[in-house]
Parts: structure tokens; sequence; C-alpha cells
């Protein structure tokens, strides 16, 4: 295993977990899939949260920009879901603090919860186990640059964009693996449907 694992290994960890899965998957959005990857399933195994969270610690090390503010860096993720690699990050980078956004239901807005939120011009690092979408991440971009907070990167473990992905402009990006999958958008455009491959359903 190498300092900073590649994707092959990252790859690998995730299959060996049970978090990477071959098949015909439709997410919540309708969307179908041939892969479907939770990366919170490899961290119930805490030498694999371990390895993740080091090697994305170490390469956000390697940027000397993030090196120079970390004692004053605030690792920030958009769920609960979030929080085992953001504490991990924390641990290793020794950074200044972790806190997250909650919402009260699917639909509803991101907020924090009392008396825990961004001080202004607070440097801040987002922090998820996976970016697909964007969708979460940049509501929680908007949520923290409300209060004049200043993001300085965002850190996952692994990018799978999806064809919808957003934008997040200049903002930088650091990953360990990047992962393509085969995304269709809905049943009517899907191969693995007409194929007949089994459905599975996911939870959101």
């Amino acid at each position: 295993m190498h300092l900073i694992p590649t994707n092959q290994e990252v790859i690998a960890m995730l299959r060996e977990t049970g978090a990477l899965r071959d098949g015909h998957f439709e997410y919540p959005n309708g969307m179908h899939s041939d892969e479907y990857l939770q990366v919170a399933l490899a961290f119930r195994y805490f030498q694999y949260a371990k390895i993740l969270s080091v090697g994305l610690s170490r390469r956000l090390r390697a940027d000397t920009e993030i090196r120079a503010m970390i004692k004053a860096l605030s690792i920030v993720c958009p769920n609960t879901g979030g929080l085992p690699i953001a504490y991990g990050v924390c641990e290793a980078l020794r950074a200044h603090q972790v806190y997250w956004a909650e919402q009260e239901a699917d639909n509803s807005p991101m907020r924090f919860r009392q008396f825990v939120k961004p001080q202004q011009d607070e440097r801040v690092l987002l922090v998820d186990d996976i970016l697909r979408s964007g969708r979460r991440l940049t509501e929680l971009r908007n949520l923290v640059e409300s209060y004049g907070a200043r993001i300085v990167g965002l850190a996952v473990a692994v990018y799978q964009p999806n064809p919808s992905v957003l934008d997040f402009g200049n903002l930088p990006l650091y990953y360990l693996a990047k992962m393509d999958a085969s995304y269709y958008k809905d049943s009517s455009a899907c191969d693995l449907c007409r194929k007949g491959v089994p459905l599975q359903k996911l939870w959101t």
C-alpha cells in the first residue's frame, strides 16, 4: 500500500468492504447505474477508515496553501454521514475543528445547529466521502459563504461524477480515487433494463 493509496488500491478496498458493488441500480432520483458506491461502508473498518483519511490528509498537505493554514482550518461536512472521514482528516491534519450541517427532512434546507456556525473570514475545507452530483456540497458551500466564511477547497475520498455534476469553478478539489460509472436518466434510456438485468432500488 502506497502512502497515498492509488486509484486501484482505493477501488480494491471499496470492493473488499462491500462499499462498491456491480449490478443494476436505481437511485432515488430515478437515475439508473451499473455501479453502486457507498463509501461509508468502508468506514465500518478501522484500518480502511485510517488509510483513506490519512491518505486524503496527505494529499491536502501537499498543497502549500492548505498546509500553511492547517492550525486555523475548519473541516465542515454536509451531514452526519460525512463525519467519519471529516474527523479522520481533521485528526490526521491536526486541523482546528470539525462541524456539520443538518436537514430536518430531505427537502428542507441545510442549517447548522444552534450555537454552531461559521465565523466571518473563517477558513473552511468542505469534506465528504463522495462527490457524485455535487448537490449537497454546493448547498453547503452556499450556506457557509452566507456567513462570510472563506472556503479554501473540497476534499472527498472518491470522485464519481454523474452526467449532471455541478461546477465548482476554480475551487480546488482533492480526492483519492476517481471512478466512472454508466448512468442512465431513467428506465427508458437504460441498457440494463433492455437487457433484463434485475433492478435493485436504492434508499436515500
